[in-house]
């Protein structure tokens, strides 16, 4: 499958990778405990995936996989899936220097070429559920699940996408509306990619009617001694002490 915001998101990140995060991913790789966002909330504080040993697990907009390497490291089997080149070259490069190994996969989340009922677990961090279109990818992650399966995305919070003015840092002030979300482009920002957004009340409405269950909403507050992310700034440590900027989503294939 190809398309515009495909091949624009595809630009994008290819830009991203050669600018920060070839250099970047090495750190997060070596990573011992797995954290959650740009504040690096510690899984054994939050407990949303619980024990993966054994599980068959995907990951949707891998990016350069360092999720997907904190699976494997605790005994999942992981399959790492992007669009990006760039992105999945880096992945390869640090499965090389770390010994670390799962299989790459080089597609979009709204259509992956993987068995029916192939995974006890289906991922996205700021991947797919940022990048992709909801309407396309929740479908086809209860598609990939096996009955019982779970999917467990995170992302940036309605509220905080209501706060981000068109350039620059969160603020404290509402920029938009709650109810003008969907797919976004950012004013004066042409070499962006596209981005997608909904508010509470909708994505509960793309799970249910895919079929899923929900089971948690965690909304992720900044730890006290957390600091602003040196590449991902746009919402800083001190405006997350005080409001949700990401927000984990836990569901079922019932």
């Amino acid at each position: 499958m190809s398309s515009p915001d495909l091949d624009r998101n595809v630009a994008f990140w290819t830009r991203r990778n050669e600018e920060y995060l070839n250099a970047a991913s090495a750190k997060a790789w070596a990573r011992e405990e797995i954290g959650w966002g740009m504040f690096h909330v510690l899984e054994s504080d939050l407990n949303v995936l619980g024990d993966v040993a054994g599980l068959d697990v995907v990951e949707l907009g891998c990016g350069t996989a360092y999720f997907s390497a904190w699976l494997a490291k605790r005994g999942a089997r992981v399959v790492a899936v992007d669009p990006t080149p760039a992105q999945l070259a880096t992945a390869r490069r640090l499965m090389q220097e770390t010994g670390i190994e799962f299989e790459l996969v080089q597609a979009p989340g709204e259509s992956v070429p993987l068995p029916d009922a192939s995974f006890d677990l289906v991922h996205s961090e700021h991947g797919a559920v940022t990048w992709a279109d909801p309407s396309r990818w929740i479908p086809e992650a209860y598609r990939l699940l096996r009955h019982g399966g779970r999917l467990v995305f995170l992302h940036s919070t309605p509220l905080a996408h209501m706060c981000f003015p068109d350039v620059g840092q969160v603020t404290t002030t509402l920029h938009r509306s709650y109810f003008d979300m969907g797919r976004i482009e950012w004013p004066g920002e042409e070499e962006q990619g596209v981005e997608y957004q909904l508010g509470h009340g909708d994505w509960i409405a793309v799970l249910r009617d895919a079929g899923f269950e929900i089971e948690r909403l965690v909304e992720i507050q900044a730890p006290a001694d957390a600091s602003t992310h040196p590449y991902y700034a746009d919402i800083t440590a001190e405006w997350g002490r005080s409001w949700p900027g990401e927000e984990i989503w836990v569901a079922r294939k019932a």
